[in-house]
């Protein structure tokens, strides 16, 4: 991905132009991926809003699903599930 020259007026606030994770395909130096146990999952949501890479697919309703071209399996999720119903495996 090609990052335009910006002067300085250009920048946006604190100089860092966003670019989302979805820009980046992290998911190949993964060591460890999630891996849901949907008997134990209560749709609670809570590995959906702390994943900090938003790589989770979730409509609310039915269990969510990482997208794992994009999870860096950082393990947040799985600490956060209240039942345990997420275990971090190895790749």
């Amino acid at each position: 991905m090609e990052v335009p020259v910006l002067g300085w007026k250009d920048l946006p606030m604190a100089a860092v132009p966003f670019v989302s994770s979805k820009a980046y395909d992290t998911g190949e130096w993964a060591v460890f991926q999630p891996k849901i146990n949907p008997d134990k999952c209560v749709k609670c949501g809570l590995c959906w809003m702390y994943c900090p890479d938003s790589v989770y697919r979730w409509d609310g309703e039915g269990i969510p699903e990482p997208d794992l071209g994009h999870c860096k399996g950082c393990g947040i999720c799985a600490e956060e599930c209240p039942t345990k119903a997420i275990e971090m495996v190895r790749v």
